[in-house]
C-alpha cells in the first residue's frame, strides 16, 4: 500500500493527524527532500527506509516503490504542502495504476494556507475578492498561453503565484500589462510557516527591487489583490439584519 501525504506548508507539527499516523506506520518514506522539512522524518520509526526524492526521476520512485510492494511494505510518498498543487502526483497515480498498487491520498496544508495565516489575511473578502487564483509564471517548464499572467490578472481577483520568485521583473510587467494596479498591495511570503519565515510587504509597481532588497530567490510564495488592503464590506454571515439556516435575523435590513 502506497500513501501519499501532503507534508504540510513547513512546520513539522503542520502535518496533519491522519498523516503523522501514516508516517509513523511507514516502513518506506520517499520525500521531496527539496522542499519537505526534513524535521517530519522524526515522526517515522526506527528501521524505517528513508529516501529524498528530489534525487530520483519518476522511474527510479516507481522502482523503490514496486521493491517495497514485492517485500509486503507500506510506503509513505511524502510531498510538500498538498500534494495537488504542483505535486507531479498525477504521473505517480498512473504508474501505480498500471501494476495494480494500490494507494490512497492524505490531504496537507498548502502554502497557500501557510501564507494567508503569516500575514493573517484573508482571501475572500466580501465586496473586494470572491476568488482565488492558483498560478504561476513561466520558467523552464511552460504554462498554458490561455492561462498567462496577463489574462489572469485582467480578472482583479486574488492571485496566489507559486513557483515565481526568481521570475518577479516578468511578473511585474504582466500584473501591471494585465490591469492591476502599480498601487496594488503585494505580500511575498518565503517559506512560510517554518522558523525562518520572512515576509516582504510591496506593490505591484515595486515587487521586483522589494524581492531583490529582500534577498529572496526561491522558496517563496507571492501573493497579490486588494484583499492585503483595508478596504471590505462586512460579512453577511454575522450581519444581525441577515437571516440564515441557524438563526433569524435580529434588526432590520438597513
Amino acid at each position: 500500500m502506497v500513501h501519499f501525504v501532503g507534508a504540510g506548508s513547513g512546520a513539522a507539527d503542520l502535518i496533519t493527524v491522519r498523516g503523522a499516523k501514516l508516517l509513523g506506520e511507514a516502513d518506506m518514506v520517499i520525500y521531496a527532500g527539496s522542499l519537505v522539512n526534513p524535521a517530519l522524518l522524526d515522526y517515522t520509526r526506527e528501521g524505517c527506509e528513508i529516501h529524498d526524492s528530489a534525487k530520483l526521476t519518476l522511474e527510479e520512485v516507481i522502482a523503490l516503490i514496486e521493491k517495497a510492494e514485492a517485500a509486503g511494505k507500506t510506503t509513505v510518498r511524502l510531498h510538500t504542502g498538498d500534494s495537488s498543487i504542483y505535486g507531479a502526483v498525477r504521473e505517480q497515480f498512473d504508474e501505480l495504476e498500471k501494476r495494480g498498487i494500490a494507494y490512497d491520498v492524505c490531504p496537507g496544508v498548502s502554502a497557500f494556507c501557510g501564507a494567508a495565516a503569516a500575514l493573517r489575511a484573508e482571501y475572500t473578502l466580501p465586496d473586494v475578492s470572491q476568488t482565488v487564483i492558483i498560478t504561476r509564471a513561466p520558467g523552464r517548464t511552460p504554462v498554458p498561453e490561455r492561462e498567462s499572467i496577463r489574462s489572469l490578472a485582467a480578472h482583479q481577483a486574488t492571485m496566489v503565484l507559486f513557483l515565481s520568485t526568481s521570475l518577479t521583473e516578468l511578473l511585474q510587467v504582466e500584473l501591471l500589462a494585465g490591469g492591476y494596479a502599480a498601487e496594488t498591495p503585494v505580500a511575498v511570503v518565503y517559506k512560510a510557516t517554518w522558523p525562518e519565515q520572512k515576509t516582504v510587504r510591496c506593490t505591484v509597481g515595486s515587487l521586483a527591487q522589494s524581492v531583490h532588497d529582500a534577498g529572496i530567490t526561491k522558496t517563496a510564495l507571492i501573493v497579490a489583490g486588494d484583499f492585503l488592503g483595508t478596504r471590505y464590506e462586512r460579512s453577511k454571515l454575522y450581519d444581525p439584519a441577515f437571516a440564515t439556516e441557524y438563526r433569524p435575523a435580529t434588526e432590520p435590513k438597513q
